[in-house]
C-alpha cells in the first residue's frame, strides 16, 4: 500500500504539483491530428493535465495550443473566430473585443485599442509549443529552457495512410487507469468466460508461439503467474508466467516507458503504444497509436480470440476522427447482465473495454491506496509507482527526469509472448536480438554489423 502523502504525491498533477512537474517535462498527447483537419477550421478545447486550453489549426496549417481564456477579460477563447487578416497575419480572435493571438499565443491584434498604442506588444497568450506525428497533436508544457527533442518512437517516418491513432476517455485519475493495463493477472479472471475450456487444442501448446485463442486457454489454466521484473533505461518490463496445460513455460512479456506509455503482451512482439493521459486529476485519455507496420506478423498467432470468444470488442467504428465512443459507463452499470455472470462471461459484462472500466471507475476519482493489501502479483504495480514518486521527487531536487535524451533507442520498446525453449531467457524476447524482431522489424532494429 502506499501513505496517503504518497497516494496524494503520484495522482495530483495540476500546475506547480511534483507529479505535474514530472509529466510537463515530456512532449504529450494533447488531441488527435484528426480533430483539427483543415486549416483555419473550428477550434477544440482542451483540458490537459489541470488546464483548460485551446486548440486550432490557423490559416496556413500551424497547430496553436493556447489557454482557453482570453488574456483580456477572460472570454473562452474557443468561441474565437479563426481568421486570415488582410495583412496576412493568422490566428484565434476573441468574440469580446477583438484581440487575436496566433499560434505561439503572441497578441497580433488589438482592434479595440487605439491604433498608435503599443499594449498589443506587451501581452501574449499562455501557449504550449507543438508537435504532430503517428495521428496525434504532442506538446510540451515543462520549462521551456528544458524542452528536449520529440522522442520518436517510430511515428515520425510513417506514411499517411500508416497512421492509426484513437482515444478514449475514463472517468478516473490516470494510475487507475494505467495500473490497470499493466496488469497480468486479471487476465485470468475479469476478462475470462466459461467457453475458454471448450476451445479445441491446435497443437500450439509447444515451445514457440501459440495461438492467441490458445494463450487464453493458459491463462485460464494457471490463474497465479509468477512475476519477473526487469529494470530497463526507458522503466522496466516484466512478464508474468504461467505453466501450459501441457507443462511448457508460457511468458507473456509488457513494458514500461516513462511516464505513461505501456506496451502490452502479444504474440509474437508489438509495439503498440498505449498512453495514458491525465485530463486532470479525475479524468484520463487512453490514447493509442501505431509506431510501424510489421509486414507479415499477423501470420503468427493462428487462431484468433475473436473469432472464438463472445465479447464485444469496442465499437464496430471508431469515431471518424479517432475518438472511441462510450456505451457502457456507471450510469449503465457497463451492461453488467447477471444471467450472462452466471452461465457465459466471469464479469457479466460483453463489452472487453468496459470489463476494465467496471473496476478502475468504480474505485472513485482518486482510490485511497492507503486501504491496499497487496500481493506478489501486484510486483509490476509497485515498481511502477516507485519508479515515477522516485522521478518526481529527484526532478524536485534539482535532478533530470528519466528516458528523455533524444540518442535513446525509444524504436526499440517492445513487449512480446511465447512459450519458452528450455533454458531460454524470456529478457531476450522483443529485443534486437530475437530473431521474430529480425524477420519482422529489422529496419527498426539496432542490429550489430557483420564483424562486430
Amino acid at each position: 500500500m502506499l501513505s496517503a502523502q504518497d497516494n496524494e504525491f503520484l495522482t495530483r498533477v495540476g500546475p506547480g504539483t511534483p507529479m505535474g512537474d514530472l509529466l510537463r517535462r515530456y512532449w504529450t498527447p494533447a488531441l488527435l491530428v484528426s480533430e483539427l483537419p483543415t486549416p483555419a477550421g473550428d477550434p477544440v478545447r482542451v483540458r490537459l493535465l489541470g488546464e483548460d486550453l485551446v486548440a486550432f489549426r490557423d490559416a496556413f496549417g500551424k497547430v496553436g495550443l493556447i489557454q482557453e481564456n482570453c488574456p483580456h477579460r477572460g472570454a473562452s477563447l474557443y468561441y474565437g473566430r479563426n481568421e486570415l487578416g488582410p495583412d496576412g497575419t493568422c490566428g484565434l480572435r476573441c468574440p469580446y473585443h477583438g484581440w487575436q493571438f496566433g499560434a505561439d499565443g503572441t497578441c497580433i491584434d488589438m482592434p479595440s485599442e487605439p491604433p498608435t498604442s503599443t499594449f498589443k506588444e506587451r501581452v501574449r497568450a499562455r501557449s504550449y509549443p507543438t508537435h504532430e506525428s503517428g495521428g496525434i497533436v504532442w506538446t510540451y508544457m515543462g520549462p521551456a529552457e528544458a524542452m528536449t527533442p520529440f522522442r520518436d518512437f517510430g511515428t515520425e517516418s510513417l506514411e499517411p495512410d500508416q497512421v492509426a491513432a484513437t482515444k478514449l476517455h475514463t472517468s478516473c485519475n490516470w494510475m487507475q487507469a494505467m495500473e490497470g493495463n499493466m496488469d497480468t493477472s486479471h487476465i485470468s479472471w475479469l476478462h475470462q468466460w466459461n467457453g475458454v475450456d471448450d476451445i479445441p487444442d491446435d497443437g500450439s501448446d509447444k515451445p514457440g508461439y501459440p495461438s492467441n485463442a490458445m494463450s487464453w486457454t493458459f491463462w485460464k489454466h494457471d490463474r497465479a503467474p509468477r512475476l519477473e521484473i526487469e529494470d530497463t533505461w526507458y522503466g522496466f518490463k516484466y512478464v508474468g508466467i504461467r505453466t501450459t496445460p501441457a507443462g511448457h513455460t508460457h511468458v507473456r512479456m509488457s513494458a514500461y516507458c516513462y511516464p505513461y506509455h505501456t506496451v502490452i503482451a502479444s504474440v509474437p512482439f508489438s509495439t503498440q503504444h498505449g498512453l495514458f493521459v491525465p485530463v486532470d486529476d479525475h479524468n484520463t485519455y487512453r490514447y493509442s497509436f501505431a509506431t510501424r507496420v510489421n509486414e507479415g506478423i499477423e501470420e503468427v498467432g493462428g487462431t484468433n480470440l475473436f473469432a472464438v470468444s463472445p465479447f464485444e470488442f469496442g465499437p464496430a467504428e471508431v469515431g471518424r476522427n479517432g475518438i472511441i465512443p462510450r456505451r457502457y459507463t456507471l450510469e449503465n452499470d457497463f451492461g453488467i447482465d447477471r444471467e450472462d455472470q452466471r452461465t457465459t462471461t466471469y464479469s457479466g459484462v460483453r463489452e472487453f473495454i468496459s470489463q476494465d472500466f467496471m473496476v478502475t471507475e468504480t474505485m472513485g476519482p482518486i482510490y485511497d491506496r492507503s486501504q491496499e493489501h497487496l500481493g506478489t502479483s501486484d510486483k509490476a504495480i509497485i515498481r511502477m509507482r516507485r519508479l515515477l514518486i522516485a522521478a518526481a521527487k529527484r526532478l524536485a531536487e534539482g535532478g533530470e527526469p528519466p528516458a528523455v535524451a533524444p540518442d535513446m533507442d525509444y524504436r526499440g520498446i517492445r513487449s512480446a509472448e511465447k512459450i519458452l525453449e528450455d533454458g531460454e531467457d524470456w529478457r531476450l524476447l522483443g529485443t534486437d536480438a530475437d530473431p521474430m524482431v529480425q524477420r519482422y522489424d529489422p529496419g527498426n532494429s539496432r542490429l550489430p554489423a557483420a564483424g562486430d
